[in-house]
């Protein structure tokens, strides 16, 4: 029997996805459970998994290309014998599709189950297969490398890119684009997000050249599109972060980071103020049971994610320090499993680690608000007795679905967390 194997949907968003690489080739055995193609959705590249067992007779979307969620990637055969017949299938379906365009992948019937799923990027998923990053198995393929003798240096064991170098004494290339960047220890000096990347070093060649989207930006401009039709309004407060930095200075060098300081404080005064953490669903509103907290995060090669705080509200300020550190590791890597990117009920966008000063930051879909940071700076600033002092203060700027927030709410809110971050810090570390 021959089946297809589609292109799976690994997040709700997900319209079509990218075959970064196959990790079987044609007519290689595959056992139920094998990874046998990784897949960039919109957000994360995930291993595809094989539900049965056979040979992977031909395959129809190569390396690079795109195809649309539900679409034949690829054919299995169940045994040898019949690998030829899918090879004069998917020629026959190659004849069948118009010679002036691209032949699209071959639609699946609806009867027969999908034969493959996305797999769980955790380092220990129960099988014993040997669970390494996409980017490591690319390598790893490229460079004649077996991941069996190597001994993974990433999250709970996972081979990584790093280690596949290590292992050949070859640097991925992907890596000499980033020779500008940082020394350590001023990665340890700068703020808690991690510098802008130096401009790659293809960049001139793309001058004057229109150029693809990648799948993530692709995804990023229909949410913004999506955003459009939500009637929203804005409203900006001054804070003071005269307070707030002396406890960034007290706690940093136990690996505090200030991101993280500001999603717990906004998790607490959104725990106050639950319509700001609601959102607007078919003329009802959705108030969340948890707060979670997303954090806009740029990516290297274009777009942005958004890695979840899940329950920040309910997380001391240390634990999600090391959470979000994580987070925008794997963020970066993209190897965040759908519910840490998708499961935000207010988002943090901070581009005062730039020097912004002020800006109006887009709703995303399916939330109330969104909160827009600009830098802290020094101000001369009046006392109530009628003298001047110098005092840091940062603008922020958050936008709302007026469908279920209204300008006094937003103020309400706002107010609750310039009190917090001027005159109670020492809540946070709670």
């Amino acid at each position: 029997m021959i089946h297809d194997i589609f292109m799976p949907a690994l997040s709700s968003t997900m319209t079509e996805g990218k075959i970064v690489s196959w990790v079987k080739s044609p007519g290689d055995k595959i056992e139920k459970g094998d990874t046998v193609v990784i897949v960039e959705s919109d957000k994360a590249d995930m291993d595809v998994e094989s539900f049965y067992e056979g040979y992977l007779a031909t395959i129809l979307v190569e390396e690079g290309n795109d195809a649309p969620v539900g679409a034949a990637i690829a054919l299995l055969a169940e045994t040898e014998a019949e690998i030829e017949a899918a090879k004069q299938q998917a020629a026959n379906q190659g004849q069948a599709s118009s010679p002036e365009t691209p032949a699209p992948a071959a639609t699946p019937e609806p009867e027969p189950e999908p034969v493959a799923t996305t797999a769980s990027n955790s380092a220990s998923n129960g099988n014993g297969r040997i669970v390494a990053s996409p980017r490591a198995r690319k390598l790893a393929k490229e460079l004649k490398v077996d991941l069996a003798t190597l001994k993974g240096s990433g999250p709970y064991g996972r081979i990584i890119a790093e280690d596949v170098e290590a292992a050949t004494g070859t640097a991925a290339k992907s890596q000499t684009a980033l020779v500008t960047q940082p020394s350590p220890t001023q990665l340890a000096a700068a703020p808690p997000a991690p510098p802008r990347q130096a401009p790659p070093a293809h960049a001139s060649a793309t001058i004057g050249k229109t150029v693809s989207m990648n799948t993530l930006q692709k995804a990023v401009v229909r949410n913004m599109v999506a955003s459009l039709e939500v009637p929203d309004f804005r409203v900006g407060y001054t804070i003071s972060t005269d307070e707030l930095d002396k406890l960034y200075k007290k706690i940093k060098s136990k690996g505090v980071t200030m991101t993280a300081l500001l999603a717990k404080a906004i998790a607490m005064t959104l725990h106050k103020h639950p319509i700001v953490n609601a959102a607007y669903n078919n003329d009802s509103i959705q108030y969340n049971e948890d707060i979670n907290v997303s954090v806009a995060v740029a990516m290297p090669d274009g777009g942005l994610i958004t890695p979840v705080l899940q329950k920040a509200d309910q997380i001391d300020i240390y634990s999600l320090s090391r959470t979000w550190k994580s987070l925008v590791e794997r963020a970066r890597s993209k190897q965040l499993q759908p519910e840490e990117y998708n499961s935000g009920t207010f988002t943090i966008s901070n581009l005062g680690m730039f020097g912004v000063d002020r800006f109006d930051a887009i709703l995303p879909p399916g939330q109330g608000a969104i909160l827009a940071v600009g830098a802290s700076r020094p101000q001369v600033v009046a006392t109530p007795e009628g003298m001047m002092r110098v005092q840091r203060q940062m603008q922020v700027n958050m936008t709302c679905d007026h469908r279920t927030i209204y300008g006094a709410d937003a103020a309400a809110f706002l107010k609750d967390l310039a009190d917090l971050l001027e005159n109670d810090t020492h809540s946070l570390t709670l």
